[in-house]
């Protein structure tokens, strides 16, 4: 089995929901750390989601509230989540360009 760590980086992110990750076909990832980080002159908030391939989706957090200059770290320390080939992890903010992200993954094939 082969083992891949990979980094996602996300310069500006705002009300849309953006694919920060996709799971390639024939893998399992598990994500080791994800941070989110306020990039506006304002409090934002942060949602993420898990798009499972059969469309499902499950929040992560929503509406988390992120002070000005700070940053939210989602999934880190002893806290990982696993996802499946096409499993997607997505990330909105409240605001437009309010929000940057970083996401690190194991890929496994």
């Amino acid at each position: 089995m082969a083992t891949a760590f990979k980094n996602s980086i996300t310069g500006i992110i705002g009300t849309e929901s953006h694919r920060v990750y996709k799971c390639p076909a024939g893998t399992t990832a598990t994500i080791i750390g994800l941070s989110l980080a306020n990039i506006s002159a304002s409090e934002a908030t942060g949602n993420v989601i898990i798009k499972a391939n059969t469309s499902f989706q499950a929040h992560i957090i929503k509406d988390a509230p992120i002070p000005v200059g700070s940053s939210l770290v989602v999934i880190g320390g002893d806290q990982k989540v696993v996802l499946e080939a096409a499993d997607e992890m997505r990330v909105k903010g409240g605001a437009s360009g309010s929000l940057s992200a970083v996401l690190s993954v194991l890929e496994q094939t």
